[in-house]
């Protein structure tokens, strides 16, 4: 068990509340943003230093797998030494990325880049996921669980577009991204530094950074049809990120690391939008939209590749996004009801294993396949893959009956806090996830922390849909 951070007496700060609310929104999007910013210009290295397109997908790889097990390690850490310094600690290994990044001139230095990257993104995620909440603006409540929902997702859209809108401006300088990167991270490691901290330093530092994945008992059952609905949307984003880039180049003939950029923000970008739009749906809802839409999304893909249409492609692509962000959204909110609240941190950590699995894996595997069957055969069978893995999902929806999470939670599971806004939320001792619990909206967040992609999730009860 962990110990709970109790918040503290706000010290005179630079920076208010509200400020430094929005201060922190800021390097979310940077962090994420940074994070989707190599992707468009895969091809260019690619023709820069002559590797495969196995290469470009073992780098995607390495980057989600060390935020892994950043996440598993580093993710609660903030809760006993303070949101500000282990975020900054992580802010200055993201500058040490960014710089690897600039001088990269082989494949070799790429990877080790993305290693460094995924490291600080992991553990910085922990800490801002607790402190967008912390900080959030008391006439604002629920924002923080907003932006912590959205804004990863969203974050990688925004980091893919400005990542090709710089090197389509400045093709000569494919580094350019990342010095524009390294200096708002400049900034906000000041503005960090002088935000206000939200928490106590607490006992326990150590025995944090024991990861904990746990599979109750109780969700075991439900995982088995539940989890591959991850595995589909998180191997689909696996896939864009890493050969996005290179499909969209091969069926536009063309170069351009907009085209790439774009592809990238067609699948977040809706997928973020999604989350805003349908957030407050039942889980049975979110699942089965997610599940549908990549289910047209995939055949859509399957056709475009066919007959080669780059149009018809991104179509697919947007509609697939919006199966990306509500079936993921929608997984969270079928499994977590179904855990005690002791067994939400390890159940939280085996969700994301899975998605980050999922995301990396797959990906250097179709890399592989490239080489061999080719980048078209490849697709078809990804997106094949996927689809079935869809069916078996919405074959379990069918022959499930409307599950606990779906009818809402018991009234006598829903604890109130009083007074109605707090500065910092009032914590249950869960391991490593967080239930905040606001009066009068007869719902409660579940936010992990630092376990993953959208740090929010919220089980809507009864009358509140």
């Amino acid at each position: 068990m962990t110990s709970t951070p109790t918040a503290p007496r706000r010290r005179r700060s630079a920076l208010t509340p509200r400020v430094a609310f929005w201060l922190q929104a800021s390097v979310l999007a940077v962090v994420m943003g940074g994070s989707s910013a190599p992707t468009p210009l895969y091809p260019v290295y690619q023709a820069m230093w002559g590797f495969s397109p196995i290469t470009l997908t073992v780098a995607f790889a390495v980057y989600a797998l060390a935020l892994l097990a950043a996440l598993l390690t580093v993710g609660a850490l903030s809760d006993h030494l303070g949101r500000r310094p282990v975020l900054l600690a992580a802010l200055l290994v993201e500058v040490v990325a960014m710089v690897v990044f600039a001088v990269a001139d082989s494949a070799t230095a790429l990877i080790a880049a993305r290693v460094v990257q995924g490291l600080a993104t992991g553990a910085a995620l922990g800490s801002l996921g607790a402190y967008l909440i912390e900080l959030e603006p008391r006439n604002r409540p629920g924002l923080g669980t907003v932006i912590n929902s959205a804004g990863p997702i969203l974050g990688l859209a925004v980091g893919a577009v400005a990542s090709s809108i710089i090197i389509t401006i400045a093709p000569g300088s494919i580094h350019a991204v990342y010095v524009v990167i390294l200096g708002l991270l400049v900034l906000q490691i000041v503005g960090t530094a002088i935000t206000p901290e939200t928490v106590r330093p607490a006992p326990g530092a150590l025995a944090s950074l024991r990861p904990r994945v746990h599979l109750p008992q109780s969700a075991r059952r439900a995982a088995m049809w539940v989890l591959p609905a991850a595995v589909s949307t998180w191997a689909l984003g696996g896939l864009i990120l890493s050969l996005g880039p290179i499909v969209v180049r091969s069926m536009a003939g063309s170069g351009s690391a907009m085209l790439g950029g774009l592809i990238v923000a067609a699948l977040a970008g809706t997928g973020g939008v999604a989350v805003l739009l349908v957030g407050s749906w039942a889980p049975r809802r979110l699942l089965t939209l997610g599940m549908v839409t990549l289910l047209i999304g995939m055949a859509t893909t399957m056709i475009a590749v066919g007959v080669g249409s780059l149009p018809l492609y991104f179509a697919a692509t947007v509609v697939a996004g919006v199966g990306f962000g509500a079936g993921f959204l929608g997984v969270l909110r079928t499994l977590m009801p179904l855990a005690a609240a002791h067994e939400r941190a390890g159940l939280l950590s085996a969700i994301y294993v899975v998605s980050y699995l999922a995301m990396s894996v797959p990906a250097v595997v179709a890399g592989r396949l490239v080489t061999v069957v080719g980048l078209n055969s490849t697709l078809l069978g990804y997106a094949a893959a996927i689809m079935v893995l869809v069916v078996f999902v919405l074959a379990g929806l069918l022959r499930t009956p409307r599950s606990a999470a779906d009818r809402g939670l018991s009234s006598d599971k829903i604890r109130r806090s009083t007074p109605n806004h707090v500065p910092a939320p009032r914590r249950a001792d869960t391991g490593s996830a967080d239930i905040n619990i606001r009066d009068g909206t007869d719902a409660i967040e579940l936010r992990p922390l630092g376990r993953g992609p959208m740090d929010t999730d919220r089980i809507t009860a009864p009358g509140t849909e």
